[in-house]
């Protein structure tokens, strides 16, 4: 029996320390693929990316880099969209930030090669011009329940804090039951003393991340513009959901409306990943919701839009781990225990 499948990519911040080497040991047989990003990064002289997932230490300092994490995420996110089991039909795709790009590739609106070349270029200028910042703060409680009332009050806190002189703040991600904010550092500094420390650990700073989704990164999404020409883009085999849920249908796409957004809107305006997420399971109702690798932190947000939606009852965060038990929907090809459901 076929299995239909959202396929979600994930962003920044997922190829960690746990995850080096994750090319060579679930994508060899792509070897050849990656030898073809490495010849394009090549071209400007940066590493390769073989030879990163290869290395024999992780620092957080290189990493965490733009430049060096996207590419990356990607190819690991792309091989993992290849491998999953013949019995799974994609019924569409989708990706959180950096992993729209992911997404483009995956959903056949890119070239496997064009789309590193997207990615690989989105994460050097980000790198290069590293403007501003992001920190990530829940508004949801421990039991994922929707709080209204507290994100429109954080929201308010962040509008009075973007109107103070010297300072700039906006939304960057609606994350599921998080806030991903950025801007500059006079505005994530008056953030974090507004707002009380929550779960030990938030506000939270993201290393060597960037104010993207804001208008801060108008200057990137211009040079992006310039640099990556509108007839990389073609019509999609798959529909793709963008962040701000909207659907590029096969067929019927509009490549340059396509082009733009991803170097514009996609760039400089909040990213709506929930939204995404909602629209996916309200327009598709898949049987499951699959992360590709690398890294597995993005099915929390995943499994909380679900819930923000009441998505088949699911009201809570017990109601879904429920749920997941008796049936895993949700699946993290990041996850050694779950990457099998994915892969057959």
């Amino acid at each position: 029996m076929t299995r239909t499948a959202v396929v979600i990519c994930p962003g920044r911040g997922t190829y960690n320390k746990p995850e080096l080497g994750f090319l060579h040991r679930h994508h060899a047989q792509w070897m050849d693929l990656f030898h073809n990003f490495d010849a394009i990064r090549a071209e400007t002289g940066q590493d390769a990316v073989t030879a990163l997932d290869g290395a024999g230490r992780y620092t957080m300092s290189k990493y965490s880099r733009g430049d060096v994490a996207s590419p990356l995420i990607y190819a690991a996110s792309f091989a993992d969209a290849q491998a999953l089991a013949d019995d799974i039909e994609v019924v569409a795709v989708t990706g959180n930030s950096m992993g729209w790009y992911i997404a483009l590739a995956v959903g056949g609106a890119l070239s496997p090669q064009d789309g590193f070349r997207v990615v690989n270029t989105m994460g050097t200028l980000m790198q290069e011009q590293l403007i501003g910042g992001q920190l990530v703060y829940p508004y949801a409680g421990d039991d994922w329940r929707d709080a209204p009332a507290r994100k429109a009050e954080l929201l308010a806190d962040v509008a009075r804090i973007n109107a103070t002189d010297g300072c700039d703040l906006a939304l960057s991600i609606d994350l599921g039951g998080m806030l991903v904010l950025a801007g500059d550092e006079a505005g994530l500094k008056a953030f974090e003393a507004s707002q009380p420390v929550v779960q030990e650990r938030f506000p939270m700073r993201l290393a060597n991340h960037a104010a993207f989704h804001t208008s801060l990164q108008t200057p990137v999404a211009a040079e992006g513009r310039a640099r990556l020409a509108p007839d990389l883009f073609a019509q999609p085999d798959r529909p793709l959901i963008d962040g701000r849920g909207k659907i590029w249908w096969p067929g019927a796409t509009d490549t340059q409306a396509l082009w733009d957004y991803t170097l514009g809107h996609q760039v400089t305006e909040t990213y709506d990943f929930t939204r995404a997420i909602q629209t996916a399971a309200r327009e598709f109702a898949p049987d499951l919701f699959i992360v590709t690798g690398p890294g597995a932190t993005l099915g929390g947000a995943v499994a909380q839009s679900l819930v923000l939606a009441d998505w088949k009852g699911m009201s809570d965060k017990a109601a879904f781990q429920a749920r997941q038990q008796v049936e895993p929907f949700l699946i993290a090809m990041g996850r050694d225990d779950q990457r099998a459901l994915a892969t057959g």
